[in-house]
């Protein structure tokens, strides 16, 4: 059975916070992944943008776990999760060049079941092989300055145009731009493509449905939104959970120019800290 993406990315989508210790918290957003380890043993991996966890000062955040309960009602349950050792030293791995992070979480078995198939990640040729453009149709989801979509706790769903050209390949165009409302709090939400516009694989196989990549930055000038977000390309998300199990693996080093006006979309949000 093919598997409802945007349906199953609800799911795993879960809010990244720390509170700060003053009444605010630092907020991102992470998706679960399912990339079993070398031997074959089942993992789940937090996968968020790297500033996200840099930001939080701390050695334990909270990941936002959701619970169905017997009446069909769902509790929202965030639970903690280490991210620095007694040292202070980072126990998330990150890309050496791009803003994206990866941690190996002991997940509650409903979300360890909800995680997305590594293979779900675009590759660096998928766009290429589903022939992706300037103007197609993506979604994402995220926190917008720490807001769930109810009290349940799951993540908001946006859509957006692609808004860049070209967008291959990854090695020379390792970002693109979405078109879309983007605040603080988005930074780590997975941004992907199902088949909305009724376009199949050109061997006529499948229909595309593939994670296209996270959401790293928002685009402001002169103080002002642009509505435009910086999507970062699957293919680091691959590059980075290679360097799990080997931290010399490969990865792509790319010297792109910023986007002026880039702004990491991470928040740091008033809140109540629980």
């Amino acid at each position: 059975m093919v598997m409802d993406l945007a349906v199953q990315l609800m799911q795993a989508t879960v809010q990244v916070e720390q509170p700060l210790g003053d009444g605010t918290r630092t907020v991102g957003t992470g998706f679960l992944i399912s990339d079993p380890t070398p031997d074959g043993q089942p993992r789940t991996i937090l996968v968020t943008a790297n500033h996200v966890l840099e930001g939080m000062p701390g050695a334990t955040a909270r990941v936002g776990y959701r619970f169905q309960n017997a009446d069909g009602s769902w509790s929202y349950a965030p639970q903690p999760v280490k991210i620095r050792d007694a040292k202070g030293h980072e126990l998330w791995t990150h890309h050496p060049s791009r803003d994206v992070a990866a941690l190996a979480i002991t997940a509650p078995p409903a979300f360890a079941k909800a995680a997305i198939p590594l293979s779900y990640l675009a590759s660096d040729d998928t766009f290429t092989h589903y022939q992706v453009e300037a103007g197609d149709e993506m979604m994402a989801l995220g926190f917008p300055r720490g807001l769930a979509a109810n009290q349940a706790g799951f993540p908001i769903l946006r859509a957006g145009r692609v808004a860049s050209y070209p967008l291959a390949p990854a090695t020379i165009f390792p970002t693109f731009l979405l078109d879309f409302s983007v605040f603080p709090g988005n930074s780590g939400g997975p941004v992907f493509m199902t088949d909305q516009d009724h376009r199949h694989d050109p061997t006529g196989a499948e229909d595309p449905q593939f994670i296209a990549g996270l959401l790293t930055q928002q685009v402001e000038l002169n103080h002002e939104r642009l509505e435009i977000g910086i999507v970062t390309h699957a293919k680091f998300i691959r590059e980075t959970l290679a360097r799990l199990d080997n931290p010399q693996a490969p990865a792509t080093m790319v010297a792109e120019a910023p986007v002026e006006g880039a702004k990491a979309a991470s928040a740091e949000e008033a809140a109540t800290a629980d």
